[in-house]
């Protein structure tokens, strides 16, 4: 069995990556570092962190595995500058610890369309955080590229929610790449790519998540 670290537990796809991890006899306990206090399970460990000052030397970062699911929207995050820290500089801290400590296998939610040369900022941010993520020097990688996720989310994204049900309407007529992408299949997906840990650098276009 494995020890499993997750950072983003409590959004939309974490938060099935979680309920999963902790239902999963692959797992021995998962470290789940949150800003606010997680429900108690015997499996879970949950650092209540500030993730703009993480805890460098604690010694739960030593992990088998990670996945992570952090991200937000520029809205919620107040500027580009703020939005980039918390999808690209987080996830890479994150990386960068927990592979100082002995981690070998990372699994991170990304997005359709990341590209480093894309002229959309978010798309950018999420192209140059896989980039740098494969400098890390994690034995296994995972990138996995979901377009848009069905889910219920606790904060509000109207947008999103629209362009959802938009295309639920018009799925059979989509190309597979841009079909709506239930989020317990994405953190199935990350999940057990964490778990597998094969070598290598992967990605999982949003069609292979379906």
């Amino acid at each position: 069995m494995k020890q499993l670290m997750l950072v983003g537990a409590t959004g939309l796809v974490g938060s099935h990556v979680l309920q999963q991890a902790l239902a999963s006899d692959a797992v021995a306990r998962v470290v789940a570092p949150t800003r606010k206090p997680l429900a108690a399970h015997p499996k879970l460990l949950n650092p209540v962190v500030d993730f703009w000052r993480l805890p460098e030397g604690a010694d739960w970062w030593a992990v088998d595995a990670v996945v992570c699911t952090l991200g937000t929207t520029i809205r919620a995050a107040g500027s580009q500058a703020a939005f980039y820290k918390v999808d690209h500089d987080h996830p890479l801290e994150v990386a960068y610890l927990a592979r100082r400590h002995g981690a070998r296998a990372y699994a991170f939610n990304s997005a359709l369309g990341a590209d480093v040369a894309s002229r959309v900022f978010y798309s950018r941010t999420k192209g140059e955080t896989e980039r740098d993520l494969q400098a890390v020097g994690y034995p296994s990688l995972t990138l996995v590229r979901p377009g848009l996720i069905a889910g219920q989310r606790q904060e509000s994204r109207p947008l999103e929610q629209l362009a959802v049900q938009v295309s639920r309407l018009v799925q059979p007529l989509l190309p597979r790449r841009y079909r709506v992408v239930p989020a317990d299949r994405i953190a199935r997906h990350l999940l057990q790519a964490a778990l597998a840990a094969t070598p290598g650098v992967h990605v999982l276009p949003s069609e292979a998540l379906l």
